[in-house]
């Protein structure tokens, strides 16, 4: 058997604890935004705000539009002790993918109660920690509105709170359908929107339902051999024919954030993108082809997980870990409301 060429542990690195957002910054686009230049092999610190100067005009901003669900749902056990439901996506039958904790509470049959007339039922336990549930007494839409609350990152340590319901979202969200928000993109306010536009950069969207498997830590040795998440995502006609039209004119392809990454080229072909409704579990890797994205906006991710070598796949193994040291040297903020990287 050969020897990976790469170690899970390669892609490991010490981040201070207090270095972890728990809380966005004051102003929406306020982040600090750390420039990977790959042809010069620089780094340079700026303000998020900067970013308007950085994309030329000609070039297409492409933007995951989708919109985080109030998909955590608290309720009691038949005993009264607390339990606790994370939707993930609709399955058939009425019935629900979702994880909870304890696991205990989650067995086929039992159910947890939201209040006097409505519940969840557990209906068969499936791969991992993943569950078949369905509602009683109550849809899951009318359930979310009721009950739910936002669903935010473990590693934000306090429960969501007003605030988060806006700032956890980004300003062009649109369809409800995932448990985590695209975080590159709640930097980005209306205002810097317009400017791009304004400049003669095209903003295209898609829609990718971000699962919790986005913050599953890869175990073993060999990052190949990392079981990936699998996610639903829509390619349009319309952002089809803007990304030809961008790479006909010589313009490049702007991803705001991994999941854009991982969508466009899961659909990516040697002749165009392919449209509609589509799946992916792709897992990206150092040495991977990329053939529609050309330069990402993209938040510091977690140690060892596979965004962190995506975005070692774009910007370098080597380049992508010296920035990394530099944000914990220069204090940046990281993860889900930390601060921001571009790498062109």
């Amino acid at each position: 058997m050969s020897e990976p060429k790469f170690r899970v542990a390669d892609f490991d690195y010490h981040l201070p604890p207090e270095l972890i957002a728990q809380t966005p910054s004051p102003a929406r686009g306020g982040s600090r935004l750390l420039d990977v230049d790959r042809a010069a092999g620089t780094l340079a610190h700026r303000g998020f705000a900067d970013l308007v100067d950085l994309v030329p005009a000609g070039d297409l901003l492409v933007v995951n539009s989708t919109k985080v669900r109030p998909a955590r749902l608290l309720g009691k056990r038949a005993s009264g002790r607390p339990a606790e439901v994370l939707l993930i996506h609709p399955a058939a039958d009425d019935c629900w993918i979702a994880m909870g904790q304890p696991g205990s509470a989650l067995k086929p049959g039992k159910r947890i109660a939201l209040s006097d007339d409505a519940a969840i039922e557990t209906v068969a336990v499936l791969d991992g920690p993943n569950r078949l549930v369905r509602f009683v007494g109550i849809s899951a839409e009318a359930a979310m509105t009721r009950f739910g609350r936002l669903p935010l990152p473990p590693y934000i340590a306090r429960d969501a709170t007003a605030a988060d319901e806006d700032r956890y979202q980004t300003v062009y969200a649109e369809r409800p359908g995932s448990v985590a928000a695209p975080t590159a993109g709640l930097h980005f306010t209306p205002a810097l929107l317009a400017q791009l536009q304004s400049k003669g950069v095209g903003l295209g969207k898609l829609d990718l339902e971000v699962g919790p498997g986005t913050f599953r830590p890869m175990e073993g040795d060999d990052p190949a051999r990392h079981p990936m998440h699998r996610e639903s995502f829509t390619i349009s006609d319309a952002l089809t024919e803007q990304v030809e039209a961008t790479k006909a004119r010589g313009g490049a392809v702007w991803a705001v954030g991994t999941t854009v990454v991982r969508a466009l080229e899961s659909a990516a072909t040697e002749t165009g993108l392919t449209r509609g409704a589509q799946n992916t579990a792709l897992l990206i890797l150092p040495g991977f082809r990329f053939r529609v994205v050309d330069r990402l906006v993209t938040n510091f991710h977690l140690p060892k997980s596979t965004l962190l070598l995506l975005v070692s796949a774009f910007g370098g193994v080597a380049m992508i870990r010296a920035a990394y040291q530099e944000a914990v040297a220069q204090g940046y903020r990281f993860y889900s409301y930390g601060d921001a990287m571009v790498i062109r």
